[in-house]
């Protein structure tokens, strides 16, 4: 499958995922790329279209990330949102400055409905603005094709260059019609066919790692979540006895799932792979003593899981690769080119420099959750296995602020446990993207039984997300938090205080670090 590809260039925009999604959503294969990336590599990509992300700069600032006037051009279909749009403005000889009045959130927007970007959308039509500077004359060639009664270019086109810009965001929900306009531009400019199926992604890369591997073994590091689970039965399917499975319980696990994942995977499980659990409970314990840098700790289970994974491989003998459920949204947050490192994941920026495998393969890195439950279920493996919550690769390791000890993993787990349970009683579980408890550093007086404590604060975290790169946090009806609450405070030793966050994604990760 020779897929079609859309590239996203980022110059630092708080969504330029997003902007992949909705590409994707639309059925057009699409990577994101930081803006240094060169118009000859660009051109060796082949893209059908590229997409201009927003951004915080002003082009018109001497330090502000620009791009070559050679790309746009190229003949290649471009598209520039927000910053993207007044940098097309600016590199092509208009003029970008101060608005006189700033816009932000919901505005009414006047289009002109015969540009091809704007087939069958309504005038006015609701769009999501958030921008200081606007582009105040446009660039030679250029006709405007939407305004606000204080942005005079809301959105401009070159319709022979196939150059489009839009100073709105069509990318967020906000947007009404954000996406039939991503669709307009990717079919009607960008003259896509729509091939990103998942059917043939799966087939792709069943053939793909078996060129890969040959005659070769490869270990895969399971750990019983979606990521991981969906990795394994692919190389599964790819390379069959090759594959050794290793589960490594580092004791930083929800409550019983290491046993639940032996159940499912193991000896006795219905997919005939070859398990391993190696029990390691104290050996990261041990490591993680006295660690209270989020960071620090990510670093020091990732180094320790590809240890073990190392140890297990000599004993298996010969292992050429090593295989991770890596996605791409550990990609994007682990730093992507020069943007920043929002949280070094396990899998990514938590690898040592030095790792004893030939290669690592990970072929989900380039799908979003949703895709990852998509080829789930392509691969035939049971719903209750995808949709089940998702679950970080440090574990509870960056579920409990601050120090780890076997102490704080029994308080979280429990508490952990309470919750789900709560939840799925309640018939929610399905209804919310990701929930679960952990632990705070803070310690708080109470009193139980007339008598005072001085006992530690559990968070419960409820968000609602579709590609775990953003998410707003979930309006728990109240009787179901306060049956919770009452059986966490009553039932698990070391707790006495609840709370609930109630923050988005951003400003806060949806992991606690």
């Amino acid at each position: 499958m020779n897929k079609e590809l859309v590239l996203v260039i980022d110059f630092g925009g708080q969504y330029n995922q997003l902007i992949a999604r909705r590409v994707r959503e639309c059925g057009v294969y699409c990577e994101v790329h930081p803006y240094t990336l060169s118009v000859e590599k660009i051109r060796e990509m082949n893209p059908k279209g590229i997409i201009f992300t927003g951004g915080p700069n002003s082009v018109y600032a001497e330090d502000s990330p620009l791009c070559d006037k050679e790309l746009l051009e190229a003949g290649i279909p471009i598209l520039g949102i927000c910053y993207g749009s007044q940098l097309m403005a600016h590199v092509l000889g208009g003029k970008v400055a101060t608005a006189p009045v700033s816009e932000y959130g919901k505005t009414e927007v006047n289009i002109n409905k015969e540009s091809k970007i704007f087939e069958g959308i309504s005038s006015p039509t609701i769009c999501w603005m958030s921008h200081t500077d606007y582009i105040e004359k446009t660039p030679e060639g250029f006709k405007i094709i939407a305004h606000t009664p204080v942005c005079p270019v809301a959105a401009m086109e070159a319709e022979e260059r196939k150059l489009y810009a839009v100073q709105f965001h069509p990318e967020v929900m906000h947007t009404q019609e954000g996406t039939k306009m991503i669709s307009n531009f990717l079919y009607n400019v960008c003259e896509c066919s729509g091939d990103w199926k998942m059917d043939a992604f799966v087939e792709k890369t069943i053939q793909e790692i078996r060129e890969k591997v040959g005659n070769g073994k490869a270990l895969c590091a399971l750990s019983g979540g979606v990521d991981s689970s969906v990795a394994a039965v692919l190389l599964s399917k790819a390379i069959g006895n090759q594959l050794t499975c290793v589960f490594v319980d580092h004791g930083l696990l929800r409550k019983n799932e290491a046993d639940e994942v032996e159940e499912i995977f193991g000896p006795n499980g219905p997919y005939n792979l070859n398990f391993i659990r190696v029990n390691a409970q104290e050996r990261f314990y041990e490591k993680l003593k006295g660690v209270e840098d989020p960071e620090q700790k990510r670093k020091i289970i990732g180094e320790e899981f590809i240890r073990v994974f190392e140890e297990e491989a000599k004993k298996i003998g010969a292992v050429d690769f090593l295989v991770q459920g890596t996605i791409y949204p550990d990609i994007i947050e682990s730093g992507l080119g020069k943007s920043a490192v929002i949280k070094s994941h396990h899998n990514v920026g938590g690898l040592p420099d030095c790792v004893d495998f030939k290669e690592i393969i990970e072929p989900l890195r380039l799908l979003f959750k949703d895709e990852v439950r998509k080829a789930g279920l392509e691969l035939g493996l049971p719903e209750k296995l995808v949709y089940r919550q998702p679950f970080p690769g440090p574990g509870l390791g960056v579920r409990i602020i601050g120090e780890v000890t076997a102490e704080k993993v029994r308080i979280v787990q429990d508490a952990d446990a309470i919750y789900r349970e709560e939840i799925e009683k309640a018939g929610l579980n399905r209804s919310i993207g990701q929930y679960f408890a952990a632990l705070t550093n803070m310690r708080s007086v109470g009193v139980m039984g007339d008598e005072r404590t001085y006992d530690y604060a559990i968070v419960l975290r409820a968000v609602e997300t579709s590609d775990f790169m953003t998410a707003t946090s979930v309006n728990l009806p109240w009787e179901v938090l306060e049956r919770v609450t009452t059986r966490i405070v009553n039932e698990v030793k070391g707790v006495n205080r609840v709370l609930y966050d109630c923050t988005g994604k951003p400003p806060a990760t949806i992991e606690l670090e």
